[in-house]
Order: C-alpha cells, then sequence, then structure tokens
C-alpha cells in the first residue's frame, strides 16, 4: 500500500468525529451485511496504534445462525448468576445478540513484550472505535458494548479466553430503525489545559461521586511469572 494517508485534509472525516454517535442497538436491524463490508471494517480496526507492533487483539465475528447459538451462552450464564431468573428474562438474554445482523467481539491479548500491557490495552480500545468509525462510513449505525455478559466466567469460558485476555467490547453493528438523541458532551474549559504548571481543569465534576472504581478486567496476577 504507497497511498498513506497520514497527513491529509479531510473534511468529511472531521465532520463525520465531530457528529458521530452510537446508535442504540436495542433500535438497529437490517439485512445481514455483505462479507466485503465487514472484511472492510475489521480492516479498519486492524490499522490502529499499535506499539512495538504485537496486534494485541483479536476478533470474532457473530452473524446468521452464530448470534443465536452464542445466545443460548448468554441465556446459560444469566442463569447460572441469577438462579431465579424468570424464564421471560432467559429469552430476553438469549435474543440478546439477534439485536443486530453483525455483532463483533473485540479481544484484548497482551503480548509478551516490552511494551506496557496498559498500552496494549488502549490499542485494543482503538480498535473497537474504528470498527465503529468503519461501520458508520460504510453507512451503518454501531454501537460498544461490554454489559454484564464482557466479564461473565461462563462467556469468557465459551469464547476460550486465555487469563490475560478480556473482552474490550461486542460491536453491534446494523441500521438503526431511530436517530439517536445527542447528549451532553464535555466542555472545552472543562478538562483542558494550557499551561502544564498549573493543570486544574480535570473534569472531576463529571465523576460519580462515592461509587468508587470499578476494577474488573484487569488482574495484574495473570501477568506474573
Amino acid at each position: 500500500m504507497t497511498d498513506l494517508i497520514y497527513a491529509r485534509k479531510n473534511e468529511n472525516l472531521v465532520e463525520t468525529l465531530l457528529k458521530r454517535r452510537s446508535a442504540s442497538a436495542k433500535a438497529m436491524g437490517g439485512d445481514p451485511i455483505s462479507t466485503d463490508d465487514v472484511k472492510t471494517m475489521l480492516a479498519a480496526a486492524m490499522r490502529v496504534p499499535d506499539h512495538g507492533k504485537l496486534n494485541p487483539w483479536w476478533f470474532v465475528t457473530f452473524e446468521w445462525d452464530t448470534r443465536a447459538e452464542f445466545g443460548e451462552v448468554l441465556k446459560a450464564a444469566w442463569a447460572k448468576r441469577e438462579a431465579q431468573a424468570t424464564p421471560e428474562k432467559l429469552a430476553d438474554e438469549a435474543k440478546r445478540f439477534l439485536r443486530a445482523p453483525l455483532v463483533i467481539a473485540v479481544i484484548s491479548s497482551p503480548r509478551e513484550s516490552l511494551i506496557p500491557v496498559w498500552e496494549q490495552v488502549l490499542s485494543a480500545g482503538a480498535a473497537c472505535h474504528n470498527l465503529c468509525l468503519a461501520a458508520n462510513a460504510l453507512g451503518y449505525g454501531a454501537n460498544w458494548l461490554t454489559e454484564w455478559y464482557a466479564y461473565d466466567p461462563v462467556v469468557r469460558d465459551a469464547l476460550k479466553l486465555a487469563p490475560h485476555e478480556n473482552v474490550a467490547g461486542f460491536i453491534y453493528v446494523g441500521t438503526p430503525t431511530k436517530a439517536p438523541e445527542e447528549r451532553d458532551r464535555p466542555t472545552y474549559g472543562a478538562i483542558v489545559n494550557n499551561d502544564f504548571k498549573n493543570a486544574v481543569s480535570r473534569g472531576h465534576q463529571y465523576a460519580k461521586e462515592g461509587l468508587g472504581y470499578i476494577l474488573t478486567g484487569i488482574d495484574p496476577s495473570v501477568y506474573q511469572k
């Protein structure tokens, strides 16, 4: 590939970045997505910043019948979590991946190297975002979700994740059945600092005070030998 884009003005891309919005996974339908479009999305996901050229991620696509097959995994996982789950709730979990014609699991898989694990995890997050942007560019809506099942041991076993691997996201892709509403965005002055010696604009006002921090997904012990 010789026509690399690294410093080329693209007003359409800027507009996309400034106006992008997740489409609701609950309001997403449409026909099955072509193989070419799926491959294009994944090719975009693989072109993210990646310190060390480690490719610290891999993907699983859910289309057609595999969505329902994985729904049975979700159903079993929920039943194990909630012994009193109603048949209706279990049926809802079984249909979760049927909301969209395509769901892509992005797996963070840090490689042994001199590159900090934290940087490799960030690369997997970038892959999730590129998937969403590529889907938008191809005319689809997209939603990057995790929810309970990204961390569930039954789901992890079904995906055969290694102890150091985690689900970075499930990307739902399809045709939105209704337009999403805009939400509040941070203001420039709340999080941007122009004086490193007095960087006081840190967005603390957006914290959910008193809720603490959730560390699910990061277990330093799995990287120790």
